[in-house]
């Protein structure tokens, strides 16, 4: 791990705690795809530091690869500090699969982490799920599927803010799941989203 990254965990873990919550699975050598709610351009630095560190060294984000190449600090901590895989969004063709550095990541043993919103939600209620995990998950259906609630969040880092105000996060892991046989994608991904929605109320629950 990298000078900057030990930093990087330090702070998140100084400023929201990032505290794992492994509810209805365990910690796990990849391949995963640990998919998540997305409130902020912090929620993968959470996650990543929610993680035990021997999976966090094989744990990387898939990133928009306008947003995080758009100059050279956002390049150096993407691409340099946390190894993201880089997934094109706005010229999508046979040259430019944004599933083919994802599918590579996977069966070079590593795990995922994705935002199947696709874009910063207000923390309380899901958007709908874009299609590439579906597509991800019909690619490689061996590989588990990992629902996470990142709790909290919204309030550290709200989107437009600059500086972060220190409370306590959680980051909670449900049940592995996969693509059913003859599942659809409308189906898969409602079934999916339910998923992550379900551990949310339950954070909400369980508050205190």
């Amino acid at each position: 791990m990298t000078i900057a990254a030990r930093a990087l965990l330090l702070t998140a873990r100084v400023v929201a705690g990032a505290e794992a919550r492994w509810v209805a699975s365990k910690p796990s050598p990849g391949p995963r795809v640990y998919f998540a709610n997305h409130t902020s351009h912090a929620d993968f630095m959470l996650l990543w530091a929610a993680l035990p560190p021997v999976l966090r060294d094989r744990t990387f984000p898939a990133v928009a690869a306008d947003y995080w190449q758009r100059n050279a600090v956002r390049r150096y901590f993407a691409g340099q500090v946390f190894k993201a895989v880089f997934v094109e969004r706005n010229h999508v063709d046979r040259a430019h699969n944004p599933l083919v550095p994802m599918l590579r990541a996977l069966d070079e043993g590593n795990s995922l982490i994705v935002f199947p919103e696709g874009t910063r939600g207000n923390g309380e209620r899901l958007q709908p799920f874009k299609c590439g995990l579906y597509h991800l998950a019909h690619a490689r259906p061996e590989v588990e599927l990992i629902p996470v609630w990142i709790d909290y969040l919204s309030r550290v880092l709200p989107k437009g803010a600059m500086v972060p105000a220190p409370m306590l996060c959680s980051v909670n892991f449900g049940a592995p799941a996969h693509l059913r046989p003859d599942e659809n994608k409308h189906d898969f991904l409602g079934r999916l989203a339910a998923m992550v929605t379900a551990l949310g109320e339950s954070c909400k629950t369980n508050r205190f």
